[in-house]
């Protein structure tokens, strides 16, 4: 439970209404303790990644500086991001309308369906850097594409399950109306709303369908066979952030977690960009299948991991276009995804190919390749006054001396590694799959009720705040 003085310190002033980050957090904080107890190995996760974050600070007064300096030193043992798959329209809308509860908003629009899993999908968090300071949580949502599915017989029977299932409970959506009819909840309602949202993400070990729909279901995709088949979105993985992914990498087996093969993302660098990310492998688990007569039969689903992150720095999109050249450039001389077989040379590959990509902040940022937060020095105190600066002299003002720069962390997703994650984890049958078709952004935003925030126009409009402050301060 949070204190107090932190309720307080997330409470509406001007009401007895709770802030959404207070829902969020508590929400965050009941979400991980379900899923340790759920999946212990993610208890063993959480102790490894912490162990390696108090070594890195202890050890790199530099990075401390960084992340006291952009907010983020007090949110980094608290930070989780988590996945859930939806089945129908429905359930998208009604999870927007869940998630802004907690004050988390749809960001990006994703297709991996390119990428072998027949799915599109958003990213719901908090857009203000001081609330995603305050509680960083991301849930990575995705909805299934019956449009991609090609047995008609099939689809149709999985259509028929969907509009069958109601995932959330009937207290949630009234807590739902609530909030949307009066603007916020008190701290009673939060809390039971906390409970209540929680249900829709609890793991079920009877699934909805017989076992040979299952099957049926597994044969098309395992991923379709683990939206459609189970009461619920069961959270499919939590994933803590490291400030070091290859020591913890290096670490899983000797705390007796099952690494996957390869981490996901950029090479490691002196200066990390984007996103790193590995995982333990999915869990075997069992699970009952029921069929109309009332016989039972047991069998076993794989669905559930743990997933460890590294977050280095938002890039424009002239730095995501390089990064797609070098990563697909990489891709295509291993003909593909890596495997356990070639990860060793895929990742000296990367390494190799990567050098294409600068390693300095500076050089990041005057090649119009990151985002970064700006920061008035000392020095600027003693600035001529002689003239008006403007966002042109932003340059020039870094190089004397009177700015300084911090990378702005990358808070979203990469399709290519959620991907492969997915891939790591569900098999290689289905990770060699591909599907027809185009991206569909307007299906997805017109059955998520809304437009998804965009994500470059997101970090140009945080850098850009920074920027005009800093020139606030010294003109003034």
């Amino acid at each position: 439970m949070l204190s107090d003085n932190v309720i307080e310190q997330f409470n509406d002033t001007k009401t007895d209404f709770v802030s959404s980050e207070y829902i969020r957090s508590r929400f965050s904080t009941v979400m991980s303790g379900m899923y340790k107890n759920e999946v212990p190995l993610y208890g063993e996760l959480l102790d490894l990644v912490n162990d390696v974050n108090d070594k890195v600070l202890s050890e790199s007064e530099e990075i401390k500086e960084q992340l006291v300096s952009t907010g983020e030193n007090t949110r980094l043992n608290m930070e989780r991001h988590g996945a859930i798959r939806l089945g129908k329209p429905y359930e998208l809308y009604t999870m927007r309308r869940l998630f802004k509860v907690m004050g988390m908003f749809p960001v990006g629009y994703y297709d991996l369906a390119t990428a072998g899993v027949p799915v599109h999908a958003t990213a719901f968090r908090a857009i203000e850097n001081t609330t995603l300071n305050q509680a960083p949580f991301r849930v990575f949502t995705s909805l299934l594409r019956l449009d991609l599915i090609d047995d008609e017989k099939l689809r149709d029977s999985i259509e028929s399950i969907l509009d069958n299932r109601q995932i959330f409970t009937q207290k949630a959506l009234e807590l739902i109306d609530k909030y949307e009819s009066e603007g916020g909840l008190n701290k009673e309602d939060a809390e039971i709303f906390v409970q209540e949202a929680l249900e829709t993400f609890r793991w079920h070990d009877t699934a909805t369908v017989d076992y040979e729909m299952y099957e049926a279901l597994l044969g098309q995709h395992r991923l379709i066979a683990d939206v459609v088949a189970f009461k619920g979105p069961h959270i499919n993985h939590l994933t803590p952030r490291t400030l070091d992914i290859d020591e913890v990498q290096t670490n899983m087996e000797a705390r007796n977690i099952p690494p996957k093969d390869n981490i996901e993302g950029p090479p490691p660098r002196k200066c990390p960009i984007l996103l790193r990310q590995t995982s333990f492998k999915a869990l075997t688990e069992k699970v009952t299948f029921k069929n109309d007569s009332g016989n039972s039969k047991k069998g076993n689903h794989k669905a559930r991991f743990g997933e460890i992150e590294q977050r280095g720095a938002a890039v424009t999109q002239k730095g995501l276009d390089l990064y797609n050249e070098l990563l697909g450039k990489t891709r295509k001389a291993i003909g593909g995804s890596p495997t356990a077989e070639n990860a060793s040379e895929y990742n000296q590959l990367l390494k190799e190919n990567f050098k294409d990509f600068p390693d300095t902040y500076e050089e990041l940022q005057s090649k119009g390749l990151a985002y970064f937060h700006y920061f008035t020095t000392e020095k600027a105190k003693t600035i001529s006054k002689s003239k008006t600066y403007t966002k042109s002299d932003i340059n020039q003002l870094l190089k004397d001396g009177y700015l300084t720069i911090e990378p702005m962390v990358y808070e979203d997703f990469l399709p290519v590694s959620a991907a492969g994650i997915f891939a790591s984890n569900l098999g290689t049958e289905d990770a060699k799959r591909e599907y027809e078709g185009t991206s569909n952004q307007s299906l997805f935003e017109k059955d998520l009720g809304e437009p998804v925030y965009k994500l470059m126009s997101w970090y140009e409009d945080k850098q850009e705040e920074t920027i005009q402050k800093c020139l606030a301060e010294i003109n003034n």
